[in-house]
């Protein structure tokens, strides 16, 4: 994460004790603070934008609550920290309800406690700040949209595969099962040079064992039993385009010799027949697999694990994805209630919380098949808790 300066507001009557703060806030380092002796002096400075802004409540004219509800009218990502020498609970109360980020008395212990809670704060900002760094390297949100997503995480991917767009180097795509890597395929291929040439997907473990040749690199007619026409295996239908090999990690090793020789000649041939026929053909290949360690163990070869991995692209969790969880929560929700004719739905608060507490061993692909249950369950219009039924944890 980048280091950014957090710009500091503080706001006391006492001008010794703002430059104290001052001194002991900017000698922790990575902080800017300016201080004003009123509230309509800060208000006036508002436009600014500050990242945390300290406000006296005993001020003259607006009270710190005042100046508090302001500041969040104005920018509600703006934290605040409420100094008082009052310890009244209704007012310590009033204070968080409407957004105070922290309530400091007054006493002995005000600057130790003031440094922690600005120390804590400017994590926050930083955090926020590099996400905003990251959206605006993305020079277009909305040629990703298939994406769902605006957490760190997803973000650093999408700040990746922007990276691919005016290339044709082979990709590899690791995540846990469920994370939406046929999503991040069909993302790379959709904004590259060959978006409006095939993409072709061949999922490895569907393809029955003894078919996989034909299937991959095609066959004439008569090259086997049951061969009764010629067949275009699926590297010749992406030819000027993109293939993507799901699941690759569990190819057949005999497959893997073949397939190695596909990506440095590029070039085929069909079953049956002695032409060889080139390729002009972008390979992303996926796997939920740990191919460092299938590598280790003889089960995929060393060199045809460094030819895939031209770019790797790592997907993160959902459980690492943050609110993510909720924007895809309601995106799937309204997807299958608008296929389905379900009328429109939406997620109550506590069944919410439940969603984003749970871990999401199935990832992406079990918040989905979660949402699509929970709304044929439900009658009432919003899915409740009861509504959510968790698939049994095949792992941990």
């Amino acid at each position: 994460m980048g280091s950014y300066l957090t710009k500091i507001f503080l706001i006391d009557d006492d001008s010794i004790f703002c430059r104290g703060v001052q001194r002991a806030l900017e000698n922790d380092g990575d902080t800017d603070v300016t201080y004003f002796n009123s509230g309509e002096d800060f208000l006036s400075n508002l436009h600014q934008l500050p990242d945390i802004v300290i406000v006296d409540f005993h001020l003259p004219g607006k009270n710190g609550i005042e100046i508090l509800k302001q500041i969040k009218q104005y920018n509600d990502e703006t934290a605040v920290i409420i100094l008082s020498g009052q310890e009244r609970i209704e007012i310590v109360v009033e204070a968080y309800q409407n957004g105070a980020d922290a309530y400091i008395i007054k006493n002995g212990q005000a600057l130790f406690e003031l440094r922690n809670s600005v120390k804590n704060l400017s994590k926050s900002v930083s955090y926020r700040k590099e996400a905003e760094h990251l959206r605006e390297q993305i020079l277009d949100r909305n040629k990703y949209n298939t994406v769902i997503g605006e957490s760190d995480a997803i973000l650093k991917v999408l700040k990746m595969i922007q990276k691919l767009e005016n290339n044709n180097i082979s990709v590899l795509i690791t995540g846990e099962t469920g994370t939406g890597k046929d999503v991040i395929a069909h993302a790379i291929h959709y904004n590259s040079v060959r978006r409006k040439k095939p993409f072709v997907i061949a999922n490895m473990p569907a393809i029955p064992a003894d078919l996989v040749e034909s299937e991959l690199f095609g066959h004439e007619k008569g090259a086997f039993t049951g061969a009764d026409a010629r067949r275009i295996g699926k590297f010749e239908e992406a030819n000027s385009g993109t293939i993507f090999l799901d699941e690759i990690g569990d190819m057949d090793i005999q497959l893997q010799s073949k397939i190695l020789r596909v990506l440095q000649e590029m070039k085929i041939t069909r079953l049956g027949s002695n032409v060889e026929r080139e390729l002009d053909v972008r390979v992303i290949a996926a796997t939920n697999r740990n191919l460092v360690e299938r590598v280790k163990s003889g089960l995929f070869r060393e060199d045809l694990y460094y030819r895939l991995q031209g770019f790797l692209v790592k997907l993160p969790p959902l459980r690492e994805r943050g609110n993510d969880i909720a924007l895809l929560a309601n995106h799937f929700l309204n997807r299958f209630c608008e296929k389905n004719r379900l009328g429109q739905k939406s997620i109550s608060r506590e069944a919410m919380k439940m969603i984003l507490q749970y871990p999401w061993y199935g990832n992406v692909r079990e918040l989905k098949s979660l949402l699509e249950r929970a709304s044929l369950i439900n009658e009432s219009g919003k899915i409740e808790t009861c509504d959510l039924i968790f698939s049994e944890a095949v792992s941990v």
